[in-house]
């Protein structure tokens, strides 16, 4: 599994592999998420979204509503 997946901030392995396995591979792709639904991914706990909470941010972005 790779470090890093596209343009997504280094989250850590489980949730990385999370993402993956749900087919997200771009911040853009995270952003047409709810929060709460990334939460609830097996593998992805608040710092990693928070992580990329931050990065969103950073591109304007944010979590569906």
């Amino acid at each position: 599994m790779p470090a890093q997946i596209g343009d997504l901030p280094p989250i850590g392995r489980p949730a990385n592999g999370a993402l993956l396995e749900a087919g997200i591979t771009t911040l853009a792709q995270v952003a047409t998420h709810r929060r709460r639904d990334l939460l609830a991914m097996h593998g992805v706990g608040p710092k990693a979204v928070d992580l990329l909470a931050a990065a969103l941010a950073e591109q304007g972005l944010t979590f569906a509503s």
